[in-house]
C-alpha cells in the first residue's frame, strides 16, 4: 500500500468518525457488497444511507479501523469487537465500540458512538409524562426490591437505568453493576463487564457482588434461570436491583421469568414495578407540517380520519427527513396487591394486561396515540412501534 492511499484512507475514516458525530449518529455501518461498498449512518433510530465508499478501499478501511481498536488485522475469518477513544473536534474524549463481521463479500464493520456529553443522566430529561415519572421514582426509591425495564435493542432501556442510578448515586450507598457491555463510565459506581469466555457470566459476577457489600444492583439483562434467581432473591433480601428483558411489553416480563422457571410466588414477593419502553422520533420544528395520513393505519390504530395530524416535510436542521429527536413511549405495571395476587394464582399475560388498564396502566399504544394527538410524533411512528 503505498503512503498517498493509506494517507487518503486515514483521512476518509476519520472524516466519517468527525461528521457521524456531528450529526448525532448513534451507528455506523460500513458494508461491502459484490459491486458496492455501502455507508449508512443511525440517526434517531433509523438507517440511512450516506454515500457509496470507494470499492478499492474496503480492505484498507477495514484495516485502519482494527488497528485503531487493537485489533487482529491478519484475522479476516472471525468476528472481532473491541473500542476505540476518538476526540471530536469539539473537544469531547468519544467512545466508540467496533464490531467486525465477516460477510460473504468482505468484512462488515459496525462503529457504536458513545457520546457521555449527550447522555440523559436526569429522569426528567428523558421525555416521561409527569405521572409515570412520580411511579417510576417511587419505585426506585424503596429500599429493596427489583424495578424491570423492558423492551427490544435500542429502545432506550440502558439509559433509563443509568439515568435511575445517576439519581441514587450518593456517597451513602454501594452502588454495583454487571453489564455486556460496559456502555459508559458512571463516576461513582463500580461497574463490572462480562467475560463469558473465562467465566464471568452475568450469574457468576452476580454472586460476586453480593459478597461486596451492595446496596444497589444493576443487572445488565437477565437471560436464564440461574440469574434471574439470584438477581430476585437479591431484591428479597435487602438490595434494590434494576434489570432488563427483552419482552414486548410489560405485563409479558412476568411470564417471560416464569417460563425460564421462577417460581411465581417470587416474582410477586419481590417485583416492585415493570416498565415498557420505546423510542419514537419527533416531528422536526423547523419544517413541521399538517399532513393526511394513511386511512388504513388512521382505522388500525383506533383514530379519527377527521382529525388533525402533522409531520415534518423536511430541512437542512433535520437532513430532510422530518424528524429531529427522539421521545419515549412508557407501559408502566406497577405491582399492587391485584397484580400480585393475580400472579399467585399463574395469571398470564393477557389477564395480568387487562388487569392492569382496569387499574388505570396506559399502553404503549395508548401513549403513542397521546403523543399524536399533542403533536409530537406521527401516526406512522406509533404504528411502526407499537402493537394493540
Amino acid at each position: 500500500m503505498d503512503l498517498e492511499f493509506r494517507g487518503s484512507v486515514i483521512k476518509q475514516v476519520e472524516s466519517i468518525l468527525h461528521e457521524a458525530i456531528k450529526a448525532g449518529v448513534s451507528d455506523i455501518h460500513i458494508e461491502p457488497y459484490e459491486k458496492k461498498y455501502r455507508l449508512r449512518y443511525r440517526i434517531d433510530g433509523v438507517l440511512q444511507e450516506v454515500s457509496s465508499l470507494q470499492f478499492n478501499q474496503k480492505d484498507a478501511m477495514v484495516s485502519r479501523i482494527k488497528v485503531m481498536a487493537d485489533l487482529d488485522i491478519a484475522e479476516k475469518r472471525r468476528p472481532q469487537d473491541g473500542r476505540i477513544k476518538f476526540r471530536s473536534k469539539d473537544g469531547n474524549e468519544i467512545d466508540i465500540r467496533i464490531s467486525i463481521l465477516p460477510t460473504q463479500h468482505g468484512e462488515k464493520v459496525v462503529l457504536r458512538i458513545l457520546d457521555k456529553s449527550q447522555l440523559q443522566l436526569k429522569l426528567e430529561s428523558l421525555g416521561f409524562d409527569e405521572e409515570i415519572l412520580k411511579d417510576f421514582r417511587k419505585a426506585i426509591h424503596n429500599p429493596y426490591g427489583m424495578v424491570l425495564v423492558t423492551g427490544p435493542t435500542g429502545s432506550g432501556k440502558t439509559t433509563t437505568l443509568y439515568a435511575a442510578l445517576n439519581e441514587l448515586n450518593t456517597q451513602e450507598v454501594n452502588i454495583t453493576t454487571i453489564e455486556d457491555p460496559i456502555e459508559y463510565n458512571l463516576e461513582g459506581i463500580n461497574q463490572t463487564q462480562v467475560h463469558e469466555e473465562i467465566g464471568l457470566t452475568f450469574a457468576h459476577a452476580l454472586r460476586s457482588i453480593l459478597r461486596q457489600d451492595p446496596n444497589i444492583i444493576m443487572v445488565g439483562e437477565i437471560r436464564d434461570k440461574e440469574t434471574a434467581e439470584i438477581a430476585i432473591r437479591s431484591a428479597l433480601t435487602g438490595h434494590m436491583v434494576f434489570s432488563t428483558l427483552h419482552t414486548n411489553d410489560a405485563a409479558s416480563a412476568v411470564s417471560r421469568l416464569v417460563d425460564m422457571g421462577v417460581e411465581p410466588f417470587l416474582l410477586a414477593s419481590s417485583i416492585r414495578m415493570v416498565m415498557a419502553q420505546r423510542l419514537v422520533r419527533k416531528i422536526c420544528s423547523n419544517c413541521k407540517a399538517e399532513y393526511k395520513p394513511d386511512l388504513q393505519i388512521l382505522k388500525d390504530i383506533g383514530l379519527q380520519a377527521n382529525g388533525t395530524y402533522w409531520t415534518g416535510e423536511g430541512c437542512e436542521a433535520c437532513n430532510h427527513t422530518g424528524f429531529k429527536g427522539r421521545t419515549a413511549l412508557i407501559e408502566l405495571l406497577v405491582f399492587d396487591n391485584t397484580i400480585t395476587e393475580k400472579i399467585l394464582q399463574n395469571a398470564d399475560a393477557g389477564e395480568l394486561k387487562i388487569i392492569a388498564r382496569e387499574n388505570g396502566m396506559t399502553t404503549l399504544r395508548e401513549a403513542g396515540i397521546e403523543k399524536v394527538k399533542n403533536s409530537v410524533t406521527t401516526v406512522e411512528e406509533i404504528y411502526r412501534e407499537t402493537v394493540l
